[in-house]
């Protein structure tokens, strides 16, 4: 893990279109404000966690209920 001082107003690059800017920093709290293209995704960490445990689930239908899906009539 790389860490890093940075002061507000101050930015750290992440490859060559991503830019992190300190906005401000109040008490215990950083604000910070980032700079990246619309084809990446942004989340806090315990978002993206929820997000992977929710794709992980859906894709973990059971092979019953696939089974029932085949077997389904159609019109």
């Amino acid at each position: 893990m790389l860490v890093l001082n940075r002061k507000e107003g101050e930015s750290v690059r992440v490859g060559d279109d991503i830019t992190i800017t300190v906005v401000g920093v109040e008490g215990g709290q950083v604000k910070l404000g980032i700079e990246a293209p619309k084809s990446v995704g942004i989340h806090r960490q315990e978002v993206y966690l929820a997000i992977k445990k929710e794709n992980a689930e859906a894709a973990n239908i059971s092979s019953d209920l696939l089974d029932l899906l085949k077997n389904v009539k159609k019109d």
